[in-house]
């Protein structure tokens, strides 16, 4: 009777095997390759695995695959146009799935991905930069909402003060119709009748 078959599955094993090649590389043991960098007058040598480039750039796979023959024991990569600590922080990553840079190098990254191919650093710089670009959107939309709500708070105190004074207006003309209103329906609401009044006027004469 055959049993059931069973999936025997390492979560740390990726990382394991990434911190074991980074270790390898940082100290230079079964290196098969060297990358020079250049640009702008400024030189550097990298050490590296082929395996572990090729794994994860498209650039040094089609390099690696493509050569002719072995005339020396480790294959030497020329790079041009390339700044130094930009392909420093490209291996880490490569070697380490992770690396940490300046905010303002993040696009100098994400065109170095591109140039040598590689889709996970790619991918990580656009979505760095996507975060970014809404934390800027983010915080421009708190200080307009702040900006606003301090124009509002400015403009409430004038227009209680004209609300206030309208209402003591009001109340005056309510405590002194007689000094205000000379019109007769005003007096004859005050007890005085239209026909009585030329009367008086005239028993004065």
């Amino acid at each position: 009777m055959e049993s059931n078959a069973v999936l025997l599955e390492s979560k740390s094993s990726p990382i394991n095997l990434l911190n074991e090649m980074h270790q390898l590389r940082l100290l230079g043991h079964l290196c098969d390759v060297t990358v020079s960098v250049e640009y702008q007058g400024v030189r550097a040598e990298f050490v590296a695995h082929k395996a572990v480039l090729a794994a994860t750039s498209k650039f040094f796979k089609e390099v690696f695959l493509n050569e002719k023959g072995m005339d020396s024991p480790r294959t030497i990569v020329f790079l041009n146009e390339v700044q130094v600590a930009d392909f420093a922080s490209f291996l880490e990553f490569v070697y380490t799935a992770k690396v940490e840079v300046e905010e303002d190098r993040v696009q100098r990254m994400l065109e170095i991905a591109e140039k040598l191919k590689c889709l996970d650093l790619s991918e990580t710089c656009f979505q760095l930069k996507k975060q970014m670009l809404e934390s800027v959107l983010l915080e421009l939309q708190n200080f307009s909402e702040s900006q606003n709500s301090e124009e509002e708070s400015a403009t409430q105190p004038s227009i209680f003060l004209e609300s206030k004074a309208a209402a003591v207006a009001e109340a005056n003309q309510a405590d002194c119709p007689l000094a205000l209103s000379d019109s007769p329906a005003d007096r004859s609401s005050h007890g005085e009748s239209p026909e009585t009044t030329p009367a008086i006027k005239s028993k004065e004469k």
